[in-house]
């Protein structure tokens, strides 16, 4: 937990031990790649607003460190534009204060079970699949397009090989944001795969403005399809 503020990380210290977790706390992002990696941290809950330095340049960070720990980042109220470009940097979740202990410890189970399943997802896999110009490595994590090397954030990578996984399907954005999110009931708004799937098909699509994979599906939500010869 990365916070500068004594009462809550106080709180929330409590209530995760209370249900099993154990928790180290720092209050800045000083040297916190080495903090993940000698205290061997599964999840990271990062505050935003840190004195010395941003959540989202901490999230980045991680991210270029090669470092694939899920990340929630906490956020105020009026923080829309941090949330999105935390998102973008590789965050998994945002939560926004105020919260509550129990809501916390919804959305931690929430990541680290997502998470879980899609290293076990990916484990199983051991081609490359290609999907028109498209190609997928579920062995390296790894994506080109015509051949030339995409890089996509964590979020990313799982959104589009949960798709592709299920080409052909309809899939509404509840559905997705059950699936790549984790959420069951009451998550947040859609619009945060809305603006995922926007992102992800300016980085996989040859002409992201008319998409061959990721297909719009008026008034029901998405379908991952392999493009046909007039997208070619």
């Amino acid at each position: 937990m990365v916070d500068d503020e004594p009462a809550l990380v106080t709180l929330l210290t409590y209530n995760l031990k209370k249900s099993g977790y154990e928790v180290f706390s720092q209050n800045d992002g000083q040297n916190i790649i080495e903090t993940i990696k000698t205290q061997q941290i599964d999840l990271v809950l990062l505050d935003v607003m840190l004195p010395d330095e941003n959540g989202v340049d901490i999230t980045r960070d991680i991210r270029s460190a090669k470092i694939d720990v899920p990340i929630i980042m906490v956020t105020a109220l009026d923080d829309e534009v941090d949330k999105i470009v935390g998102l973008e940097m590789g965050a998994d979740d945002y939560i926004t204060k105020p919260f509550s202990p129990r809501e916390v410890i919804a959305r931690i189970k929430a990541v680290l079970r997502r998470f879980e399943h899609g290293k076990k997802v990916d484990s199983r896999s051991d081609n490359i699949q290609m999907y028109g110009p498209l190609a997928i490595d579920y062995d390296k994590m790894s994506v080109q397009l015509n051949g030339d090397n995409v890089k996509l954030t964590p979020k990313e990578y799982e959104l589009l090989t949960y798709m592709a996984q299920r080409e052909g399907r309809v899939l509404d954005r509840e559905t997705i944001l059950h699936g790549v999110w984790g959420y069951d009931y009451g998550g947040p708004d859609t619009r945060m795969v809305d603006m995922h799937l926007s992102h992800l098909r300016e980085k996989v699509e040859l002409d992201p403005k008319h998409p061959a994979l990721l297909k719009t599906v008026r008034g029901m939500g998405y379908r991952f399809e392999k493009p046909t010869a007039e997208d070619k």
